[in-house]
């Protein structure tokens, strides 16, 4: 629609042959299929989870307070400490603070992002104040030397 500017009329360039009811119909639609895109169940790329981890392929989880990053690197990056005579530990290893990679550093865990340390049980110990690593469900079959994570 055309409109004056010091005295003289121009038109929007890209408003060009669109009148008031073109406009709503298309605003309609785009805030529609935005609102449509927002409903979705869709999850994204695969989690990566359930993760099966063959204990043998691991030596550096044989010591009780072992720790090691055992994902595959195509769903959610995941490390396993070895807790205990008879349990592991998992975590993802995405930070809490702003989804950066973390990852082992000797007895805890490092965030590449913004340097949040972890203790080898999941609980932020320092660095960039955060929460603590999201805890992975660990299914121990003892007889296969296998975790279920997930």
């Amino acid at each position: 629609m055309p409109h004056a500017v010091n005295g003289s009329e121009t038109t929007c360039p890209g408003c060009a042959g669109m009148d008031r009811r073109t406009f709503l119909a298309r605003s309609t639609l785009v805030a529609l299929g935005a609102l449509l895109a927002g409903c979705s169940t869709s999850t994204g790329p695969s989690s990566g989870l359930p993760l099966t981890v063959n204990l043998q392929n691991f030596p550096a989880l044989d010591p009780i307070g072992g720790m090691a990053r055992v994902d595959d690197g195509t769903g959610t990056p995941v490390a396993v400490v070895h807790a205990s005579q008879s349990s592991y530990l998992a975590f993802s290893l995405v930070c809490p603070h702003q989804g950066y990679l973390v990852l082992p550093n000797g007895s805890t865990f490092l965030c590449t992002g913004h340097g949040a340390r972890f203790a080898s049980d999941g609980h932020w110990i320092g660095g960039q104040p955060t929460g603590n690593l999201r805890n992975l469900p660990v299914t121990q079959d003892a007889a296969a030397g296998t975790l279920v994570i997930g």
